[in-house]
């Protein structure tokens, strides 16, 4: 089953106009690095919220990524419980996490309108072949997010439950910013509180008093789904976060 063959793909976007490259933390690509990405690419389809891009134990053919929009990665157990294990966010490429020619072994559903680059999971060896920088960059990429839930390990095992909330807000804050979604300091969070309770590990509850907490600590504003953190520093170091750990990423 193809999820993805529900929606219609169309050329929209093309790659040398991306308007994420003007984002500083994307790396430049050589002109032959664009056309060679041109050439990989079959289009763009566009999904509302909650549409379901890829679902656990489903074969995918396609890798994705992210034009705009945000959506989350996520496992579930038999009995409906959900660990959610990333936001995804605009220059986020997804669909790599599964064994190339298997069944995805995670689920990815959109929290807001969402719009995909579209790649064809079976042409990602003849890319490695014809550019063996690409085929570095996707190992970078790989080698990135094995990064990040290396620190969600340590924060579901060892950070307090304060401290994990710190983490992930500062991390998230961060992300959103370096790809043009912060105006004026504040971001729009388009998750719930039982998202970012399922992404702790905690109860909503649980969650609920934390955030109350940062709130009334002046760590965090978040009304009417717009955050901002008038102490960022303050609650970069409450949550161990490194705020000089920003380094140029590939785009694909």
């Amino acid at each position: 089953m193809n999820l993805v063959a529900q929606f219609a793909v169309d050329h929209k976007v093309p790659c040398e106009q991306c308007p994420l490259r003007d984002c500083a933390i994307f790396r430049p690509l050589s002109d032959g690095e664009v056309d060679l990405l041109s050439d990989f690419k079959i289009g763009e389809f566009t999904v509302e919220g909650g549409s379901t891009i890829f679902s656990e134990g489903v074969r995918s053919d396609q890798l994705f990524t992210v034009l705009e929009g945000w959506g989350f990665r996520y496992k579930t157990l038999p009995d409906g419980r959900r660990q959610i294990i990333n936001f995804i966010l605009p220059g986020d490429f997804i669909g790599l996490q599964a064994t190339l020619d298997a069944e995805m072994e995670h689920s990815v559903e959109t929290l807001t309108a969402a719009s995909l680059c579209t790649f064809p999971r079976q042409k990602l060896t003849e890319v490695f072949a014809r550019s063996p920088r690409l085929a570095f960059d996707v190992t970078w990429l790989a080698a990135r997010e094995e990064r990040v839930l290396d620190e969600h390990l340590l924060s579901l095992g060892r950070r307090t439950a304060r401290e994990r909330a710190a983490y992930y807000l500062a991390h998230l804050f961060v992300r959103a910013e370096e790809v043009g979604l912060a105006v004026e300091g504040r971001v729009r969070f388009p998750f719930t509180q039982q998202h970012l309770a399922d992404a702790l590990g905690l109860s909503l509850v649980h969650t609920n008093k934390i955030l109350r907490r940062l709130t009334y600590d002046r760590l965090i504003e978040w009304e009417h789904g717009l955050f901002r953190s008038p102490d960022f520093g303050a609650l970069a170091e409450l949550g161990g976060y490194d705020m000089e750990d920003r380094q140029e990423r590939p785009l694909l």
